[in-house]
């Protein structure tokens, strides 16, 4: 029974991490104001660089992306507690990926779904860029290369975040990955495409935003 309260507690702790409102509390903090308020509404690294400046878009970035890390590694820390044992006839190793696969699940709904922000947030890509290189590097750091390529490319993050999230799946599908990492990377990535429909509205009339031009107001993330 400590066993299966620990997992659940373990998931509804990478949630919670998922849940920090970043870019929410840096508009508070450094403007006094909502951020959901502003340019695309959206709580992410991209609307807090059109609004705050560089210098917050970056701080946002990298604890959204830590979000990410933190969650996997705390629920295979957890795991990897003495005290803590599976039921018998459950072999460790093979719990470990599934625990993984629903904290990265978890955490990528808490960005996305923030408690704190009446279940409203950010599109979850920094985020689930954290649970790759966490979950398996190489498809993090392929992913990230795809990203920062498009981006250089396009200057559209949107389609940035969209490709590399794709690739993110042919990659886990192609390389030697257990079945939960590779049902992660699935759902994580289509999660984090869906996450994106009204910037896809938007590409395909040719009205997205490039880096560096102001965001058109849109509706609010629900």
């Amino acid at each position: 029974m400590i066993f299966w309260i620990a997992s659940v507690a373990g998931l509804a702790i990478a949630y919670l991490f998922g849940s920090i409102p970043t870019g929410y509390l840096a508009g508070k903090l450094l403007r006094g104001i909502d951020i959901r308020q502003h340019g695309s509404r959206s709580t992410g690294a991209t609307n807090v660089l059109r609004t705050l400046g560089k210098g917050p878009a970056l701080a946002v970035l990298l604890v959204d992306v830590l979000k990410g890390v933190a969650a996997i590694v705390f629920i295979r820390l957890l795991h990897a507690l003495p005290f803590l044992t599976p039921p018998a006839g459950l072999e460790p190793q093979g719990l470990v990926p599934w625990s993984v696969c629903l904290a990265g699940l978890a955490v990528l709904l808490g960005h996305g779904r923030s408690i704190w922000l009446n279940f409203t947030g950010g599109k979850s890509a920094a985020t689930g860029l954290g649970v790759l290189l966490a979950m398996s590097w190489p498809i993090g750091v392929g992913a990230a290369a795809v990203f920062c390529v498009v981006l250089a490319v396009s200057r559209v993050v949107s389609l940035s975040s969209m490709l590399a999230a794709s690739i993110a799946i042919a990659l886990v599908c192609t390389l030697q990955q257990p079945l939960p990492y590779r049902l992660l990377v699935i759902a994580g990535g289509l999660y984090v495409i869906a996450r994106h429909r009204a910037n896809i509205r938007r590409l395909l009339a040719g009205t997205e935003p490039r880096l560096g031009q102001n965001s058109p107001r849109t509706e609010p993330q629900v």
